[in-house]
């Protein structure tokens, strides 16, 4: 089977008129605003793309994506492999009032001139589907338990803290 990098840039309008199907890779370092997030990337994202019409007269894009991304471990801060997986269904509209119209269903991507800046989409979607926290084992975590600790005890004052409005009741006194 032959996996062949996909364009940078396609005329989405046209793919979807001959209900056509992208499928390829796409290079990780390539995606900026990922490298800013998580840090460098090797490898590739493989990507498969349907351009269609649905049954509404809607231009639409269905994929999905994976990648193996290295994104750095919460404690530690080391770079883990972690696998990235999102489908999506993408509405193609020229305009923010057009973009109001897709049903919730749909996340509105735009296309300008007639084109689709394919390196946007995907670098949307893998940002879109980044786990919020990466943890490793806590076995394999170069930093412990112990070590997240400031090491010192809470003491629990014997004294009861004073009461913010005891300057209330001593102006009140004199008046």
């Amino acid at each position: 089977m032959l996996i062949t990098r996909l364009p940078g840039h396609v005329e989405p309008y046209k793919l979807a008129a001959r209900d056509e199907h992208l499928e390829g890779l796409m290079a990780l370092d390539a995606f900026a605003r990922l490298t800013e997030a998580v840090g460098p990337q090797q490898g590739d994202a493989s990507v498969w793309l349907d351009f269609t019409i649905d049954a509404q007269g809607r231009r639409v894009i269905q994929g999905r994506l994976r990648a193996e991304l290295q994104l750095p471990c919460r404690r530690c801060l080391t770079a883990m492999a972690q696998r990235v997986e999102s489908e999506f269904l993408l509405g193609m509209v020229t305009s923010d009032a057009l973009a109001a119209e897709l049903p919730s269903t749909h996340e509105p991507v735009l296309v300008e001139n007639e084109q689709l800046n394919l390196l946007t989409v995907v670098e949307d979607e893998l940002i879109l589907s980044l786990p919020q926290v990466v943890y490793h084992d806590e076995a394999d975590c170069a930093v412990s338990r112990d070590q997240l600790t400031s090491g010192e005890e809470a003491t629990a004052s014997a004294a009861p803290a004073p009461s913010p409005f005891d300057v209330l009741k001593h102006l009140k006194g004199k008046s």
